[in-house]
C-alpha cells in the first residue's frame, strides 16, 4: 500500500472572509507506518485527516491510494472504498447505545454485507482485553473499554490504514496510555498503517515518524529514536 498526498489545500470562504485551513500539504504513507500529526486546536489537523481519508475534498491537490485518485470516485464508490480500506477512531466513541459491544464492532461488516470472521473477532477482543465484555451495552462499559470497542470496530474489516483523531481525548492519562499501547501492539501484529492526530506530545512521541502542523502548514517534526 502507498498513499500519496500532493499539495493538498483547503480554503473556506472568499475575499475578506477567506480562511486557509490547509496549505499545500504533501505526505506519503506506506504499509505499516506509524505517524503522528501534532498541532494546537485550529491548526488544520482534522482538516488534513478528513482530506487524507476522503471524508472531505480539497480546494486543490491530489490524493492517491496505490495510484488511484480517490477524489475521482463517485459517492457510493468512495463510501465503499472507505469501509473496506480505512478504519476510523475518534475522540467520541460513536457507539450505538442499543447495540452490544459485539454488534457495534461488526457494524462495518454488516454495512458491507460481509460475514463475521469469528476467529478474527476473538483475536481482536483478546488483544484489546474486551473478550468478556462483548455482550455488554456501551453504558455498561468504562470509557477505556468503549474506546477499545471502537478500535476493534475500526479493525474488523482488516483495513490498510487507521486514522485516529484525538483517540485518547476523552480518557484519563492512564486509560489513554493503555489504549495507545494496545493500538500500537495491534498495528505491529496486523501490519496496519496508523495515523494519529493529537495535541498531546506524549502520544505524538510514540510514533515512528512525527509531523507538526501550524497554521495549515505541515512539516516534519523528526523521527523517533
Amino acid at each position: 500500500m502507498l498513499i500519496k498526498a500532493e499539495n493538498l489545500s483547503k480554503v473556506y470562504g472568499g475575499g475578506e472572509n477567506k480562511v486557509t485551513a490547509l496549505h499545500r500539504a504533501s505526505l506519503e504513507i506506506a504499509a505499516g507506518d506509524f505517524i503522528s500529526i501534532m498541532g494546537p486546536s485550529g491548526s488544520g489537523k482534522s482538516t488534513l485527516l478528513h482530506l487524507l481519508s476522503g471524508l472531505d475534498f480539497p480546494t486543490e491537490g491530489r490524493l492517491s491510494y496505490d495510484g488511484q485518485d480517490i477524489y475521482q470516485l463517485k459517492d457510493k464508490e468512495l463510501s465503499a472504498f472507505r469501509r473496506r480500506r480505512i478504519g476510523f477512531i475518534f475522540q467520541q466513541f460513536h457507539l450505538l447505545p442499543v447495540l452490544t459491544a459485539r454488534e457495534n464492532i461488526l457494524m462495518p461488516l454488516l454495512l458491507d454485507k460481509k460475514r463475521e470472521d469469528k476467529a478474527y473477532l476473538e483475536e481482536l477482543a483478546g488483544l484489546l482485553g474486551i473478550s468478556g465484555r462483548l455482550s455488554h451495552l456501551p453504558r455498561e462499559l468504562s470509557g477505556g473499554q468503549q474506546q477499545r470497542v471502537a478500535i476493534a470496530r475500526a479493525l474488523i474489516a482488516r483495513p490498510d490504514i487507521i486514522f485516529a483523531d484525538e483517540p485518547t481525548g476523552n480518557l484519563d492519562s492512564k486509560s489513554g496510555g493503555e489504549v495507545m499501547r494496545m493500538l500500537e501492539k495491534i498495528r505491529q501484529k496486523m501490519g496496519t498503517a496508523l495515523i494519529v492526530i493529537t495535541h498531546d506530545s506524549r502520544i505524538a512521541q510514540m510514533a515512528e515518524r512525527r509531523l507538526v502542523i501550524m497554521d495549515g502548514i505541515l512539516q516534519e517534526g523528526g523521527a523517533a529514536r
